[in-house]
């Protein structure tokens, strides 16, 4: 699929919005998960610029999730 010069500039800047209220929500999502799942550490949940695929990685393979399933999990909290 192929997108003009805007649509690529508006599609671009809502992702980095959205990666920014994901980053300055996640000291608190990252408490929240470490609540409802005990065995989860903080290396667990590092959030590394640029690494969010990583740590979908960490969490599919330490909770037994789907990519969905985190995805899901991380919305609700």
């Amino acid at each position: 699929m192929t997108f003009d010069y805007q649509t690529r500039t508006i599609l671009q800047t809502l992702i980095m919005a959205n990666l920014t209220k994901f980053k300055g929500n996640w000291n608190e999502t990252k408490g929240k998960l470490k609540q409802q799942f005990a065995m989860l550490t903080d290396d667990d949940l590092m959030l590394a610029e640029g690494k969010q695929d990583e740590l979908l990685g960490r969490l599919q393979v330490k909770l037994g999730k789907t990519k969905e399933e985190i995805h899901t999990l991380i919305s609700s909290l």
